[in-house]
């Protein structure tokens, strides 16, 4: 690139990869690079990753996109963070170690642990002070687990020494060699947050057991975090945004008044809806959360969470073999004209809102000698949007508002099949985004405004609609489907005996 202009670096540290872009003054993704990362299943129910691991993709996920734009890195006047949520990590704040493997947001092994606790009673004082449900997805009983049971955190503990984080002050720290922050849309997804003070609770780090001084300084959504160390970049580079992924993609699909709402398509699914300034109680069990604060002025959201959307194909994928490759599922499901009566509930790690399940367990139903490997794909494609559709239910009921569309964002809206049975079964107007990059480039806009490359207003031109889905599923076939998905449900539901 010959013409000298300025860039923001944005770094999308995800479930199953990491992705760098760099983000042009026009908001325009210029490059990008995606670096996969090693997935750990110690036993069941349990997800960890290696927090060194993903700091290495972390690493050249930013060389490799910067190489490609071919670029000096002089150019570059920002970075933006965002990540996966509740996710946690523990390590030595002097010598930058971790201490454990990452604890990932999908992991139920604190399930039983959480039960007890609502068995206590304790479940609405929770949902008062955090807007959370009462669950292992929560980075409040990952901690207290990793106290717990490695013995290092212990003694790290008492020596002063112990660092948490969620995965976004995992990232700075390793950036900046030593500043331990994070901003309010991630502190208000570790369960030890008071979304009204914007202040972490006493009240709730007693009841973890999680001491104060382990965790990070709470900033704006945009703030001057800290700066890259020199031997990482060549020279110092401002850290001007932090962002959760799904706030972030929330905020890159322009969904900043009241009312606007998005899903994300991806290892999960993540339905948000732009609540301003109220904190709704959800009567559906959706989580009240922090969206961003900007300027002194918090933004709340509600927001429901899918645990299996895309790896529910990347089963298919992996363990089934009965795909080479993610994208092929669209391919295999258009050889049938249906489902065959096939459903499929992907409760791999238990059912998210708004059943809030840990016992719930994956299951096929509806086979017969007939049902062959397409059904089996349509059915897993199927699942997916039957899951989002619950939850858009949920928020119509909780805010009385209609729904006529959503934005969505995220790789598998690539897939039409799956994108107009969304729009069939939710009977709304599907707008997926022209980028799949959203999440990435909601923290790059954030970014850009705090190092004053653009305006919140002239963001509000960046990244437009592509093709949209409009429903054409009668009522009768979409009241039947929705029947027979609700039948499903219901017995793959506590499906586990709890001891």
């Amino acid at each position: 690139m010959n013409e000298l202009q300025d860039y923001i670096l944005s770094i999308d540290q995800g479930t199953t990869s990491t992705r760098a872009i760099l983000v042009d003054k026009k908001g325009e993704i210029v490059s990008n690079h995606q670096v996969e990362f090693n997935q750990y299943f110690p036993q069941p129910g349990w997800v960890e990753h290696d927090a060194e691991e993903i700091w290495g993709s972390v690493i050249i996920s930013i060389f490799k996109c910067i190489d490609k734009a071919k670029i000096p890195i002089s150019q570059i006047k920002g970075i933006g963070i965002t990540n996966q949520r509740e996710t946690t990590v523990a390590w030595n704040n002097e010598t930058g170690e971790p201490i454990y493997n990452a604890i990932v947001w999908q992991d139920r092994r604190t399930a039983k642990y959480c039960s007890s606790l609502i068995n206590d009673g304790l479940d609405d004082l929770i949902k008062d002070k955090t807007g959370l449900v009462l669950d292992a997805y929560f980075s409040a009983s990952k901690m207290r687990w990793i106290l717990k049971n490695v013995p290092e955190a212990k003694t790290l503990a008492k020596e002063g020494k112990l660092a948490f984080g969620t995965i976004d002050s995992w990232i700075l720290y390793k950036l900046t060699k030593g500043e331990h922050k994070t901003d309010y849309s991630n502190a208000s997804r570790t369960m030890l947050f008071n979304i009204h003070t914007g202040m972490w609770d006493q009240t709730l780090l007693d009841m973890f057991e999680i001491p104060f001084e382990t965790l990070p300084k709470v900033e704006e959504t945009i703030s001057n975090f800290g700066y890259t160390y020199s031997l990482f970049l060549g020279f110092g580079i401002s850290v001007y945004a932090m962002i959760g992924d799904q706030q972030a993609s929330l905020f890159g699909q322009h969904c900043l008044k009241k009312g606007d709402i998005k899903t994300t398509y991806g290892t999960g699914c993540f339905i948000v809806a732009n609540t301003g300034a109220d904190v709704i109680s959800s009567n559906y069990r959706l989580i009240s959360t922090i969206a961003w604060k900007i300027d002194n002025k918090i933004t709340y959201a509600l927001e429901g969470s899918v645990f299996v959307g895309g790896a529910a194909v990347q089963w298919l994928r992996d363990n089934l073999g009965i795909i080479e490759k993610s994208s092929d599922v669209e391919v295999l499901a258009s050889t049938v004209e249906d489902n065959g009566g096939v459903y499929f509930v992907p409760a791999f790690t238990g059912l998210g809102a708004p059943y809030w399940d840990s016992y719930a367990r994956g299951s096929l139903f509806g086979l017969t000698r007939g049902s062959n490997k397409g059904h089996i794909a349509r059915a897993t494609l199927e699942s997916i949007c039957f899951q989002v559709n619950d939850v858009l239910q949920a928020i119509k009921s909780d805010t009385g508002q209609m729904i006529s569309s959503i934005k969505v964002d995220g790789g598998p809206t690539d897939n039409s099949l799956l994108m107009q049975f969304q729009s069939n079964i939710s009977n709304i107007q599907i707008n997926p985004s022209k980028y799949k990059e959203t999440t990435a480039l909601g923290a790059a806009y954030l970014a850009g405004v705090g190092a004053n490359i653009w305006t919140l207003k002239e963001i509000k031109s960046f990244n437009k609609s592509k093709d949209l889905y409009s429903c054409n599923m009668i009522d009768v076939v979409r009241r039947s489907e929705l029947k027979q998905w609700q039948k499903a449900l219901k017995k793959s539901q506590n499906w586990i005996d709890i001891d």
